[in-house]
């Protein structure tokens, strides 16, 4: 068998698989893989950006295994002046619920962005409202709960309008568009993901 790896950048409304799902658009519409070839992990189909998909299993354990902890960068665009005092929190770690468990999600970095960083235009946009700022944040984390940035944005007060995943370990989807792939090789992969 030979191993197969892409990066893709997963539209916004997009579901993280290639099977159909009541007329909801899937990774299938949008790119053309052999048929072993699937995404590791997953991205909210309300959120975008980087996925990586192959055929290689021990990458994806390596990847999904929480014990192999691996930094996830996210750009996220939030509702209201975000404050310096929210970024501490989200720095700290911040309680969010987990299958109905209350859980502290581990230390990580944060920041505001000075000026918005520069990202393709998402179709549909984000409600624009004027007298309300919609600011960037950069948030990595090493561990990956189910829709875990959302929850840890809403803890400190400031709802996600997008969500960007932009970066998994130095594997980044600079230069895709939404709706874009590229191929990598192995020895590539593993040294941006584990070096």
């Amino acid at each position: 068998m030979s191993l197969k790896y892409y990066i893709i950048y997963k539209p916004f409304q997009v579901l993280t698989r290639f099977g159909k799902e009541e007329g909801k658009e899937s990774l299938g519409d949008y790119f053309k893989v052999p048929s072993d070839v699937y995404p590791v992990g997953r991205l909210d189909y309300d959120s975008e950006g980087l996925l990586i998909l192959t055929n290689d299993k021990s990458l994806t354990h390596r990847l999904l295994d929480p014990k192999f902890a691996h930094e996830r960068e996210y750009w996220v665009q939030v509702d209201g002046a975000v404050t310096q005092e929210a970024i501490q929190q989200l720095k700290q770690g911040v309680k969010i619920a987990v299958d109905g468990k209350q859980y502290q999600t581990r230390r990580c970095q944060a920041a505001l962005f000075e000026t918005d960083p520069v990202v393709p235009e998402r179709n549909p946009p984000i409600r624009f409202r004027k007298l309300i700022p919609a600011p960037w944040i950069r948030l990595v984390l090493s561990e990956g709960k189910n829709r875990q940035v959302r929850k840890m944005t809403a803890a400190v007060g400031f709802p996600t309008l997008r969500l960007i995943r932009y970066r998994i370990g130095r594997i980044t989807v600079e230069g895709l568009e939404p709706g874009q792939m590229r191929e990598m090789g192995q020895r590539e992969v593993y040294d941006m993901l584990f070096k």
